[in-house]
């Protein structure tokens, strides 16, 4: 095993170091796919720290795991859920309403608004 007792002196750069890679032709689509690996991180990351939850609650006996499966949430508890998400999805997708009042189409179309009612 290696020894760590000098890693508290380590100093790591800020940046990275070299050229970012390009797999498209058009750089914004490496950045669009480097937001969604970012997001995929993020999402493993919560859907592993879940999945312990859920085991440490079923091995202390608090709730078995399949009544989490069975789960049917009330009214309130969708509403609540769904203010939620609508707010976190407009603070995701705030860029393209940005950019959209920028080309001077602050005015939706009812199609945009539709795709952005079934996100």
């Amino acid at each position: 095993m290696p020894d760590d007792s000098n890693s508290a002196n380590v100093k790591l750069p800020k940046h990275s170091k070299g050229v970012r890679p390009q797999f498209f032709d058009d750089p914004t689509s490496d950045k669009l796919l480097a937001m969604v690996m970012a997001l995929a991180g993020e999402v493993s990351v919560i859907r592993d720290r879940n999945d312990t939850l859920e085991r440490l609650i079923d091995a202390k006996g608090l709730i078995d795991k399949s009544e989490i499966e069975s789960y049917r949430p009330s009214k309130e508890v969708i509403s609540e859920r769904d203010a939620w998400r609508q707010e976190y999805l407009s603070h995701i997708l705030r860029i393209v309403d940005l950019d959209a009042d920028k080309m001077g189409r602050n005015d939706v179309s009812s199609e945009w608004q539709e795709v952005m009612d079934k996100v």
